[in-house]
């Protein structure tokens, strides 16, 4: 008896090598058998049977080419202090099996260090240590496995990969037949015995036969392979009941004509395949669109601080260009590679490769996007341009959490089940109309095999949401994945920052107490202060703008506390009186940062602080969530505070970093609440990261960080009782996508169950089915939208 294969589920037709009672087609596929079982990753084969993918034993050679210096710096995404980071595509990747095992690679190979799947795109991005693993043996590695990465010069120069065109093909080749099978069934439908069409229909429907080959044998490739891979790996998916119901036709209608009994039903052949990549086509435009929106059109509110002659400015990153030099703060994120010009950089990558580490460079090294700098600011002059795809992954890296949502849940529980109920009710409908009227069967058979598909529910939660997440793009919210709005809808507290969240960074009045500052001093103090990015920094910054910049030596700066470095020799130091130690007799509270220059007091800056516009009607309109203030200030606005926030609110004041992030663990704790924090993206960024979401306010500054699900805007903060109301719809107009579509399959199912519903008309409404999906989504999120953020201007 022929055995299969154990890995691969190929039948082993030459040696059957035998191993722990399992057989295998060759060495290779025994290899990485012994390969997972070793590394007790052999829950690989419990996905599916025989899941694998037969390795190609004549990959040993074919790498050598990636460690040439110049080819492996156009291929990797990152190599720096021993780590690279490397993007391959793997067409092999075709099932739930291929992405666990390539995600475990960490635990197959000491060398690398994380792996994560792009599963659309069939591609693996994979961190690696350069010092234990070269990039040829990597792919090597990966080819033994049997997911052997397609390197090509297009890879290789980081272009923009082009449309698959086989697909338009595929639908072309049967949208050709479909019309022509047509015409030539027209003898079957004319009257009278003299008319040479009907006399010579045989040659007709040998003609007919002749267009459904192509069909068969190039249209409906993707439906075959994919039903001929899930059969042979034991599992099913919706591909099965499809390719049954196109054989069925095709096998029918060859018998038909063969016999001289009938034309057959090739013209419903021809339309059921052209209908189904119609739709094949519309959900494959419909991601790509959405993914293209995310990556290249929505560029985040991040601002850099661009070095001007005439001094800095602020620029959006859609402005930055290659050769653009920008100074780069204490703890902001470099969004694009650059070299070092000036300044002592210490580099945490830990936003590529998930390991904190700092690492020093020196002017003329190359810094990779992604590289967050630690001290003091830094010249840089950018060398590629900005690659917000590349910063959209890293910001989606599972490194930082990524988890199933609750829609996902229910559609793969639901599609797990869906096959094996469609294949059921086909074969008892087909007993049922084999005793009750057999001329009836294969149609009404292959009408349930086509019309039943779970693509419309599939469709049901990423387009919606994905939409909702273009729209909140427009009015300035950019959120992470389409989880953070799950997130936002359940949201029960709301937890606000207060320095530059609900006040203006740049807007209060500043006034010095103290003896007059030199302007050398003010040199100084300008110097320091635009090492960081505090919101206070940054008033600083705007009171003294055009001062002269000194070199920053030994900077350091304490979150919630100061910063301080030795600038012209001399210990500059700006942050709170208790940090520096100064008795002050006055208890009046202020918002206020002492000045402090080789241990003597010069003086303070007291903030006088300036609420964001419509801040008493936004927070009004979040009078329904459980609100809560959190502050690193004093509680010198509190009175201020509670004429404009709900009796019931919570306000802590002189809260660290970590008593902000221990509040939010309490109230989650201990109270059972969802928490939503607003605030810095850099100075709360433990805060954020144990929210349920963390929205970073983003102002005229770089404030990017890995911690937040969200990036909001500044001039949009009133907009945030919108954007959660938004949400909420969000998820409510999924919930009735999933009616439709249960509605589609049990309406459809009882025509086709009846005999009522004929195949080519079952092929038409099944891509009919994800258009008005996507119809309803995009018309009902627009129309939301409208009426929540047009017709009423006001935040409620």
């Amino acid at each position: 008896m022929t055995q299969s294969c154990y890995h691969c589920g190929q039948l082993c037709e030459e040696a059957v090598i035998e191993l722990d009672q399992k057989y295998f087609c060759c060495n290779g596929c025994k290899t990485v058998y012994e390969i997972l079982n070793q590394s007790q990753l052999t829950d690989f084969y419990e996905l599916n049977k025989a899941p694998g993918i037969q390795p190609d034993a004549k990959a040993q050679a074919q790498f050598q080419f990636l460690d040439t210096p110049e080819i492996k710096e156009k291929i990797v995404d990152f190599d720096d202090d021993g780590t690279v980071v490397v993007t391959f595509h793997v067409p092999v990747i075709h099932c739930s099996s291929c992405v666990w095992v390539l995600e475990s690679l960490h635990e197959i190979h000491p060398a690398i260090t994380h792996a994560s799947v792009q599963f659309t795109q069939r591609k693996v991005q994979i961190t690696y240590k350069s010092d234990q693993l070269k990039l040829s043996e990597l792919a090597q590695f990966m080819a033994k496995l049997g997911y052997k990465p397609v390197i090509s010069l297009q890879s290789a120069e980081k272009t923009e990969k082009k449309a698959d065109r086989k697909l338009l093909l595929q639908l072309a080749v049967a949208g050709f037949a479909f019309g022509n099978i047509m015409l030539f069934s027209l003898p079957e439908y004319i009257d009278g015995d003299e008319s040479w069409l009907v006399q010579n229909n045989v040659y007709f429907r040998w003609f007919m036969f002749s267009l459904s080959l192509p069909v068969m044998l190039f249209s409906s490739q993707p439906y075959m392979i994919s039903a001929y891979r899930a059969i042979r790996s034991r599992r099913v998916n919706i591909d099965i009941p499809i390719a049954i119901g196109i054989l069925v036709l095709f096998l029918r209608s060859t018998y038909e004509i063969a016999a001289d009994l009938s034309p057959g039903y090739f013209d419903s052949l021809a339309g059921l395949v052209f209908f189904m990549l119609v739709g094949r086509w519309f959900q494959r435009r419909t991601y790509q669109s959405l993914a293209f929106d995310r990556d290249y059109k929505s560029f985040y509110p991040i601002a850099v601080s661009l070095i001007l002659p005439q001094g800095n400015k602020n620029i959006l990153l859609s402005e930055l260009k290659k050769g653009d030099r920008i100074l780069l703060r204490d703890e902001e994120i470099l969004p694009a590679d650059a070299i070092l010009m000036k300044g002592e950089a210490r580099i945490d990558n830990s936003f590529v490769t998930g390991e904190s580490r700092l690492i020093h460079k020196k002017a003329g090294d190359k810094i990779f996007a992604g590289g967050k700098q630690i001290g003091a600011a830094i010249e840089l002059e950018i060398i590629e341009e900005v690659n917000q795809s590349y910063l959209t992954n890293l910001w989606n890296n599972d490194a930082f959490g990524a988890v199933e949502t609750e829609f996902d849940t229910i559609i793969n529980r639901v599609s797990r089940y869906f096959v094996v109920v469609i294949l059921a009710i086909s074969v008892i409908s087909a007993i049922f109309w084999y005793f009750t009227d057999y001329s009836k069967l294969f149609q009404v058979v292959t009408a349930i095999l086509i019309i039943a598909c779970p693509c419309a529910l599939g469709l049901s939660a990423p387009f919606t949401l994905g939409n909702v997440m273009r729209i909140l793009g427009k009015k300035k919210l950019y959120v992470k994945d389409t989880r953070t709005i799950e997130s936002m809808a359940k949201t029960d507290a709301i937890v606000l920052d207060k320095t530059g969240t609900i006040t203006e960074a740049q807007s209060g009045d500043i006034q010095f107490e103290g003896e007059k500052l030199t302007t050398d001093q003010e040199n100084m103090l300008f110097s320091l202060v635009t090492q960081s990015n505090h919101p206070l920094s940054r008033g600083l910054q705007h009171l003294f703008r055009g001062q002269k910049l000194l070199k920053v030596s030994d900077y350091l700066q304490l979150k919630g506390l100061g910063q301080q470095a030795v600038i012209n020799n001399q210990l500059v130091q700006v942050g709170s009186k208790d940090w520096l130690k100064i008795q002050n007799p006055d208890n009046r509270n202020h918002t206020e940062v002492w000045l402090k220059i080789d241990g003597e007091i010069k003086g303070r800056f007291i903030f006088q602080n300036k609420y964001r516009p419509n801040l008493a009607s936004t927070i009004q309109a979040l009078g329904s969530y459980d609100l809560h203030i959190l502050s690193g200030d004093n509680a010198s606005e509190k009175e201020n505070l509670k004429q404009i926030f709900p009796e019931k609110t919570q306000m802590e004041f002189n809260q660290s970093p970590q008593n902000k992030l221990n509040y939010i663990q309490s109230l989650q704790l201990n109270e059972n609440k969802k928490v939503m924090m607003v605030g810095d993206g850099l100075n709360d960024a433990g805060a954020l990261k144990q929210s349920l979401v963390g929205i970073a306010v983003a102002e005229d500054m770089n404030s990017f960080s890995p911690s937040c699900d969200a990036i909001l805007s500044s001039e949009s903060f009133h907009l945030l009782p919108k954007f959660i109301k938004m949400s909420k719809k969000g998820v409510q107009l999924v919930k009735t996508a999933f009616v439709i579509s249960f509605l589609y399959n049990i309406i459809g199912l009882s025509f086709a169950v009846t005999g009522n519903l004929e195949p080519v008309v079952a092929a038409i409404l099944m891509p009919v089915s994800s258009v008005s999906v996507v119809l309803f989504a995009t018309l009902s999120s627009w129309i939301s939208a409208y009426f929540i953020f047009e017709r009423n201007k006001n935040p409620n």
